[in-house]
């Protein structure tokens, strides 16, 4: 039984001013008419009923999850009460789906990511569930394979092919890598046999629960005692606090020894950024990429997000513009990678 586990629990603040702590940028519009939440979950429904994807989120976003997919179950929202990173907060909802699904299968997904071909990336998700269904202690990530020397992503070297599955080869991983410096990347790229780690895994949920027990004691015991809790709610409030605070990859993936990959060629993207954003939004003649109501006299190379007032830019290159309901924030383009330390000076 293939369930999607979305999370959707992160501040995006490399989108200030966009991005707030009261909406941060998986509920926002950055790449069309949709938020990247709908966006994810319309592309999960060609495979997975929606009865059968969860989203996991902080409790503050309860009500955007519920305005976003106003048809998801609700008992299909996992909340957590405080942020604890990517370990803690996938083993809440194996529990939790483990709890309505005996024997299912979870994909964990990020909610904010770009995948132009989405048929070639389903067709992978069924084969890492295949996979998974016939070697049940197995975990198996999805690999994107690098067109680029990329600083901002992790990766994953891997070894020989293991199968084919529908295609799909499912190779052993060597090794998860923290985000390279430049000289790396090209290496990387130029070596062949190393991908962009794009956090997608798809395990057992048992498997979730045995692996946190194993190498995450502290959090299994806390999670344990959590969900047979006759009143949840009040206990998940008081004990989740005191789970371990730590991501999947350094609490789990690099401790586990079962783990695969399947390369996909996908046009996968974790639009994590500004620049991110700005590959893929049309441009106008002079280069420039302008949402809302701008208006261009003379000048190229801007990015300009508008909300609602007008916004003429007249005569002037390269710089960066967002405005939101409380401020417009202006800049050049060039230092737009630093808008964490900006948000940090503002605020």
């Amino acid at each position: 039984m293939l369930c999607a586990l979305i999370m959707a629990g992160g501040k995006g603040t490399r989108f200030w001013p966009l991005s707030t702590e009261e909406k941060p940028k998986q509920f926002l519009k950055l790449l069309g008419e949709e938020a990247m939440l709908q966006i994810t979950v319309k592309r999960l429904e060609k495979l997975i009923p929606l009865e059968r994807i969860f989203v996991v989120t902080g409790r503050q976003y309860k009500k955007l999850v519920m305005e976003q997919i106003p048809n998801l179950p609700q008992n299909n929202i996992i909340l957590e009460p405080v942020g604890k990173n990517t370990a803690p907060c996938i083993a809440l909802s194996a529990f939790h789906i483990n709890e309505i699904y005996e024997e299912a299968t979870i994909a964990v997904l990020p909610s904010d990511h770009l995948i132009k071909d989405e048929d070639s990336f389903l067709e992978v998700l069924s084969s890492a569930n295949e996979f998974v269904n016939e070697n049940t202690e197995a975990i198996v990530t999805i690999g994107v394979k690098p067109d680029r020397p990329e600083i901002g992503y992790g990766y994953i070297s891997y070894g020989d092919i293991n199968c084919i599955i529908n295609g799909s080869e499912v190779r052993p991983v060597k090794k998860f890598i923290e985000k390279p410096d430049i000289k790396k990347a090209k290496e990387y790229l130029k070596a062949g046999n190393y991908l962009w780690n794009g956090g997608m895994f798809i395990w057992k949920a048992v498997n979730i629960l045995r692996l946190t027990s194993q190498h995450l004691t502290n959090t299994f015991e806390v999670l344990s005692e959590i969900a047979v809790a006759k009143d949840y709610e009040k206990v998940l409030e008081e004990k989740y606090p005191n789970v371990d605070n730590v991501s999947i990859d350094f609490g789990i993936m690099e401790k586990a020894e079962d783990i695969y990959v399947i390369p996909g060629d996908f046009g996968w993207d974790d639009v994590g950024s500004w620049e991110a954003v700005e590959r893929y939004k049309d441009k106008d003649e002079f280069n420039n990429v302008c949402l809302g109501n701008v208006q261009n006299i003379g000048s190229n190379n801007n990015m300009v997000i508008g909300n609602k007032k007008p916004i003429v830019l007249a005569g002037i290159d390269n710089i960066f513009v967002v405005e939101n309901d409380d401020m417009i924030f202006i800049g050049k383009k060039e230092e737009v990678e630093n808008i964490k330390q900006f948000k940090d000076l503002v605020d």
